[in-house]
């Protein structure tokens, strides 16, 4: 993880992270609170924990959201992950390494609300836990509790907008963003979209057809869901391609990620995004979906 304060997610949230430290810290026997938010499509994540609070501003780091702790996997599969640290150092190695000697067990959980994975908590225990069906419940309870929170924490008076073109860009890396109309003939506008960019960059006949089939499953079920139009962006650095499609609709939520299949009930599109592409990811913030997938070129 990385210890850079980088500023921190909307101010809003402050209010939302005091409550969840109050609510998690009270928990039998846990010394240690930790939060994680989705940002930048789920491939990074916002870290603050209970021991970084200096006054009335909480000290925020941005971490790769693959980096292999119990944390972060547990934001990505949507599932608790927990034990001893005995039990988990088998699996996490390096983490377990790093833990004070004053921690005994540690479980990690996602914040849901509205079939979406905003985040996640971990708790710092000083003893070993049952971690039996009843605390495990209580886990995924309190996720989802703190994801409605945060939920609503998030509705401002008005929706603004907020587009991908605003994102911040990598260092030499191109990109391209088209708008797409809230109908249905307007996916073969975004194909075509695709399509002359990627030719344009010089991608590879064979990625170019790949990411194009994305961009047109993407953005038809941006249209389906979100019942409004949506954006889509391409950029390519160095040799990874990356294809968000946000929409600012207010249809329901897509996909559903804590059922345990990411993909389950979402249909054939979704399912060949998930085939063709390295990953998928998507983030449910207070404007908006984004829903994004990315393809290694080398």
């Amino acid at each position: 993880m990385s210890d850079t304060a980088l500023g921190g997610p909307p101010a809003q949230t402050e209010a939302w992270v005091r409550s969840a430290f109050a609510l998690l810290s009270t928990r039998p026997d846990v010394r240690r609170v930790g939060l994680a938010l989705v940002e930048g499509g789920g491939r990074r994540l916002w870290f603050t924990a209970s021991d970084r609070e200096r006054g009335r501003v909480t000290e925020w780091c941005q971490v790769d959201a693959y980096d292999d702790v119990p944390l972060n996997n547990a934001i990505r599969t949507g599932k608790p992950i927990y034990g001893s640290l005995e039990q988990l150092a088998g699996r996490y190695d390096e983490f377990v390494a790093r833990q004070d000697r004053a921690t005994g067990a540690l479980a990690a959980a996602p914040v849901v609300a509205a079939g979406q994975v905003l985040g996640g908590f971990v708790l710092y225990y000083r003893a070993d836990q049952p971690f039996d069906a009843v605390q495990v419940g209580h886990l995924e309870r309190l996720g989802e509790e703190l994801g409605e929170q945060l939920r609503r924490s998030r509705r401002p008076g008005a929706r603004p907008h907020r587009p991908l073109a605003a994102e911040t860009v990598p260092d030499g890396a191109q990109v391209a963003v088209h708008v797409v109309a809230a109908e249905h003939r307007a996916v073969g506008a975004a194909r075509r979209f695709a399509q002359d960019t990627l030719t344009g960059w010089h991608v590879a006949e064979d990625a170019t057809d790949t990411a194009t089939l994305c961009v047109s499953e993407l953005v038809t079920n941006a249209i389906i869901h979100a019942v409004a139009g949506c954006e889509v962006r391409l950029m390519l650095d160095h040799e990874t391609l990356t294809i968000s499609v946000r929409d600012d609709g207010t249809g329901a939520p897509y996909p559903h990620r804590p059922s345990g299949d990411p993909l389950a009930g979402h249909g054939r599109g979704l399912q060949l995004v998930e085939m063709v592409t390295a990953r998928w990811g998507s983030d449910l913030d207070e404007v908006g979906m984004t829903v994004w997938c990315e393809l290694d070129l080398r």
